[in-house]
């Protein structure tokens, strides 16, 4: 039987927050963004149709309640929510919380320029809110 493994890429440029039901909650390495990645820990899953039908609505109701919770933490105008796979083919999806002004604004995130490392004490907070909020151990 295969077992869940995270893709290489994902594991380099994010931070473990914890677990959901389904998926895993990582937090992307760029303090410009409160940008979170949900990964369904299951092995061999590229698309959202590879998931069971009960699977793909335990991922919206992960999707919605991480959209919720960045929006309650950070009161962003925006919630982008992206599932795209082009270069990580794992099935994964992107909520991040945007703002007018933001380096990024009006396009999207990713590819947009080289990510902004957290200092430590930032980061430590950051991973403490969205546990806290999200209720992940």
């Amino acid at each position: 039987m295969t077992m869940f493994e995270l893709d290489p890429r994902l594991a380099a440029d994010t931070e473990n927050i914890g677990m959901l039901g389904l998926s895993r909650v990582l937090l992307m390495r760029d303090a410009r963004y409160p940008w979170l990645i949900l990964v369904p820990a299951q092995p061999n899953l590229v698309e959202i149709s590879d998931l069971s039908a009960a699977d793909q609505t335990l991922l919206m109701t992960e999707i919605t309640a991480v959209g919720e919770a960045l929006a309650d933490l950070y009161q962003p105008e925006k919630i982008n929510t992206g599932a795209l796979g082009n270069i990580v083919r794992q099935l994964h999806v992107h909520i991040v919380a945007r703002n007018t002004g933001d380096p990024a604004w009006p396009g999207p995130v990713w590819g947009h320029s080289a990510a902004v490392a957290y200092d430590e004490a930032a980061l430590q907070t950051r991973l403490q809110e969205i546990k806290k909020t999200l209720g992940i151990a």
